[in-house]
């Protein structure tokens, strides 16, 4: 029988190098869905860490631009970037509470400790009707992120958790799994006016 991270995880995921917590694809697809991103969009991810979510992304628009502070992580994520042949994908290395160089992007996500500095950046790098998504592990920096989007004049702004939850199916029954990926973590969405 499957383990239950064999469920969640797809077959393409399941090569990748992991160092750093990766965004899982429960989240990763919300992302897609919520903001529209498609095969004519540009993306800006930080916080690349094993560079799940920045190939994700790749997977499905024209380019993505992911930074990181950290060469451990970007050598992980280049190695990923390899592993599914992403032309379009550029890793950087980068601080983006400091300064974002791309401008009239579609998205702009952030998997990041204070998440919420990057807002005002972010917003500048934006076009207008673009997304920021921010990942966020804890509701103290849901409150900070939101109240960032907030001071700018964000729209549409919508914070959900998306929670995976795997069906045992035997003869003797049917019911959930007692094993399962509960919190990854919140998922905060506002829109440039």
């Amino acid at each position: 029988m499957k383990e239950q991270n064999d469920v969640l995880v797809p077959l393409h995921y399941k090569r990748l190098k992991r160092g750093p917590q990766v965004i899982l694809p429960k989240d990763i697809g919300i992302i897609i869905a919520y903001t529209g991103v498609n095969k004519n969009s540009v993306c800006v991810d930080a916080g690349t860490g094993s560079g799940w979510l920045a190939g994700s992304l790749a997977l499905v628009t024209k380019h993505v631009t992911s930074y990181d502070i950290r060469d451990d992580f970007l050598k992980i994520a280049e190695k990923n970037r390899e592993l599914l042949q992403l032309d379009n994908l550029a890793l950087k290395k980068g601080d983006v509470t400091k300064r974002i160089d791309e401008k009239e992007v579609d998205l702009v996500t952030l998997d990041m400790p204070d998440s919420d500095k990057a807002v005002k950046n972010a917003h500048r790098a934006l076009k207008k009707g673009g997304h920021i998504v921010g990942y966020l592990p804890h509701m103290e920096q849901v409150r900070a992120f939101v109240s960032a989007l907030g001071k700018l004049r964000f729209e549409d702004v919508l914070v959900v958790e998306v929670i995976a939850r795997d069906i045992l199916v035997r003869e003797q029954g049917t019911r959930p799994s007692t094993k399962g990926v509960w919190h990854t973590g919140y998922l905060a969405f506002g829109t440039r006016s």
